[in-house]
């Protein structure tokens, strides 16, 4: 999902730039001090997880993690993206700094959108609340390599094919980072539910009962 340097035109990128600084501004407002740990963790996340990346023409394919980090993060998903990106660029090369911008808002404008898509679900019962978490993993996906085809397209109309091919490359990484979203989601219900959107401050039964019988093993 990285776009690489000396692919993307001036305005693209200046764009994209410009998109990324208003994102990461309005997510540093948001970002509360006892939430810094979570971002800083997630972030480290993202960043360990597009490590392993297939390129595919001016673009790569790779596992990406933007549908459960925007989901836990809302709009603070796009200064924990644009740190792991541009530590990703400076140690390894990936994108770049001048694409910076670009590849900041390919990754982090889906992760808000599905924010606000599906965060009201996931603490609904069952299956309601597997798949509000798949549609966030996945769509995130897709909107991402959509965002890829839209700056390519943007650039130079002739990159319609490798556009393209970007979406269609993509199509196992969707439904990998899916199932990943149900994973975590369903774990982070038993476990600490409190990380997750819309915290009601009630904690669920079947996390209270769980917790309950752990402390009665360590006694």
């Amino acid at each position: 999902m990285h776009i690489s340097e000396g692919v993307l035109s001036a305005p693209v990128l200046g764009a994209g730039m410009v998109l990324a600084v208003a994102g990461t501004a309005v997510g540093l407002k948001k970002l509360k001090e006892d939430k810094i740990p979570q971002a800083a963790i997630l972030s480290a996340a993202f960043f360990v997880a597009s490590l392993i990346h297939v390129p595919i023409g001016p673009s790569s394919a790779h596992l990406i993690l933007n549908g459960i980090l925007g989901l836990m993060l809302g709009w603070v998903a796009f200064p924990s993206i644009l740190i792991a990106l541009l530590l990703q660029g400076v140690l390894f090369q990936f994108g770049g700094i001048t694409t910076l911008g670009v590849n900041t808002v390919i990754m982090a404008t889906p992760a808000v959108v599905c924010y606000y898509l599906f965060a009201g679900f996931v603490h609904k019962p069952g299956p309601v609340s597997y798949a509000a978490s798949f549609a966030c993993g996945f769509l995130s996906v897709f909107f991402s390599s959509l965002l890829v085809g839209a700056a390519l397209m943007f650039t130079q109309e002739s990159f319609l094919s490798v556009a393209w091919v970007v979406v269609l490359a993509h199509l196992p990484v969707m439904i990998i980072e899916g199932l990943v979203a149900v994973f975590c989601v369903s774990f982070l219900k038993k476990v600490q539910p409190e990380l997750l959107p819309q915290w009601s401050g009630a904690q669920p039964q079947a996390a209270l009962d769980g917790r309950t019988k752990m402390a009665e093993k360590q006694v």
